[in-house]
């Protein structure tokens, strides 16, 4: 394992420098494996290096970082039919925010662990602190009602953009996703730890990449118990398994153990195909000046939205509490669920070191965001200040991952059935409601190296995925099975991604008449090999709409390299 680690690093960085070798001539050159899309606009990845494929890096378009400020914070955007309280912004300080500072290095290490497997003494220190914490004035901004609205306050543009007043600060469909959750729950479990008086309280993790762990733990679903939400969906009450492609109806024809393997199969998906990259993973950037909702990451999209919907309570317009982001904060499994949101950060990095790493760019980096710690003292947190969770003193319980060795299979037959076909020429933008929607896309590059594959990769970007934003959609995308996807089901290895939102409001700035605006990426550098599809000139797309009705700006091919 160390020597094929080794080769592999080896490899990427001979083609680095390859690539800074050949910069200079690669200017006058022209891709001469073309680089349209299927819509005839070029390719974003202009500057190739002849046959092989390797984009050059062009300058970065830096507009510096994103800044919160407490005096821009406002009403949030809330759909209708929001329950009160409807004011998200953190109490005022009469003192500026302080600098974050690491911990002590000789503070106890909190260890968070499976909230499933939490012994008794664990699982009532967590119950007594989260009723501490519900016992605070609501003025307090450590209290349970104030740090749901730091959830809602950054989830429903509250916040202006610092320069750009008409614009808000969205976290979500972003490159902040992770970062400003981990910050989030830092000092989250730190007030709990403050208010049980131990310093090595640990936040516990809904383990739900686990079939163990799946159902939700049963210290929720006690209507006596505080951790109990009565604004949750009662049928998913344990021992349900958690549906990572929950859609608004439970599948009454699955076992438990199908549920579990297609859980299993859906994290291989996001957590090893489609996170390939860190923009795949983390998300697209966002710049002060940018529109919210750039692109989410492939954690994000599902199980992370998965799991919110199918907590959430169906019978409420806006399927609160969890179901939707502004009351998300209002259910206690928010946190044991984004503390495994959290972990999976941590998984990732350690499944592919060499590719697996976060951006450098500083303005991802130095964007910063703001907090009341422990003491109650208005904190300004950087992205570069939540990478390292040894300095954090927190980490996570070992845990066997089951689903990295869960990729989806390959469905049989599929391949000559394809060639086969002729598909109608599609005009985008195109329409998702009710039938698939099928595209022949070209591949500006086919039958690519191993050296050009190690550093870039293959994406398949659904673009100006626009739809209402009150109510959720969801719509599936297939590889090359344009006629017998429902063969393919959930499961099969030609599912390439589903894309997945809660519902959602207006944006300041924007034509609210126009809905929600957002794009997907699809890794496919793996998926294609598998397939037998490498040497293909085009790979056919089906969309397939399985909830709402959204409307997809065109298809293309990118290739990354990060």
């Amino acid at each position: 394992m160390f020597e094929m680690a080794t080769s592999r690093r080896l490899l990427v960085l001979f083609t680095a420098f390859f690539v800074s070798v050949t910069v200079a001539a690669s200017f006058s050159a022209t891709d001469s494996d073309g680089g349209s899309s299927s819509d005839g606009s070029s390719s974003s990845s202009d500057g190739a290096i002849g046959r092989l494929g390797i984009p050059v890096p062009g300058r970065r378009n830096t507009t510096g970082p994103m800044i919160t400020d407490l005096n821009a914070c406002g009403p949030s955007d809330l759909p209708a039919h929001a329950l009160p309280p409807f004011d998200c912004c953190p109490p005022p300080s009469s003192v500026p925010p302080i600098n974050f500072t690491f911990p002590d290095p000789s503070e106890p290490l909190r260890v968070r662990r499976r909230m499933h497997a939490l012994s008794p003494e664990l699982l009532a220190n967590f119950t007594r602190a989260v009723a501490l914490m519900k016992a605070l004035n609501k003025s307090d901004p450590r209290s349970f009602y104030q740090q749901a609205n730091i959830h809602c306050a950054y989830c429903t543009g509250a916040y202006r953009q610092a320069g750009h007043p008409e614009l808000n600060i969205q976290v979500h469909n972003t490159w902040f996703f992770q970062p400003l959750h981990r910050a989030y729950l830092y000092y989250y479990e730190r007030i709990l730890g403050k208010l049980l008086g131990d310093p090595s309280f640990g936040l516990p993790f809904w383990n739900w990449d686990a079939p163990d762990g799946m159902p939700m733990p049963s210290a929720f679903a006690d209507p006596g118990a505080v951790l109990f939400d009565p604004l949750r969906n009662p049928a998913h009450a344990p021992p349900r398994l958690l549906d990572m492609h929950f859609a608004g109806a439970d599948a009454a024809n699955r076992s438990a153990r199908e549920q579990a393997e297609l859980n299993l199969r859906t994290m291989y998906r996001q957590l090893v195909t489609n996170a390939a990259r860190p923009s795949l993973f983390h998300g697209q950037p966002y710049r002060p000046g940018d529109k919210p909702n750039p692109g989410a990451g492939s954690l994000e999209i599902y199980p992370h939205n998965h799991v919110h919907y199918w907590c959430g309570d169906l019978r409420r317009k806006n399927f609160e509490d969890m179901g939707v982001y502004y009351s998300a904060g209002r259910d206690p499994i928010l946190y044991p669920h984004h503390s495994n949101v959290d972990r999976m950060w941590e998984v990732w990095r350690a499944l592919d070191p060499d590719r697996h790493v976060d951006f450098a760019d500083p303005d991802w980096l130095d964007s910063s965001f703001l907090f009341y710690d422990e003491e109650a003292r208005l904190v300004r947190v950087t992205v570069r200040d939540m990478l390292d969770i040894s300095k954090l003193r927190y980490a996570y319980e070992n845990v066997h991952l089951q689903w990295v060795n869960a990729k989806p299979p390959v469905t049989p037959g599929l391949r000559r059935q394809r060639r086969r076909r002729v598909l109608e020429a599609v005009r985008f933008p195109v329409t998702l409601n009710r039938r698939a929607v099928s595209a022949e896309v070209a591949r500006p590059r086919v039958a690519r190296s191993r050296l050009a594959k190690a550093v870039e990769e293959e994406v398949l970007v659904v673009d100006g995925i626009r739809f209402d934003g009150g109510e959720v959609v969801r719509f599936d995308v297939y590889i090359n099975a344009p006629d017998e996807y429902h063969r393919v089901g959930l499961g099969g290895r030609e599912l390439a991604g589903t894309y997945m939102s809660l519902k959602r409001v207006g944006h300041r700035g924007l034509n609210l008449k126009d809905g929600f605006e957002t794009s997907m990426r699809l890794a496919l550098n793996d998926l294609l090999e598998d397939l037998d599809a490498d040497a293909d000139e085009t790979i056919t797309v089906t969309m397939v709409p399985r909830q709402g009705k959204v409307h997809i700006g065109g298809l293309r091919i990118d290739y990354v390299l990060e």
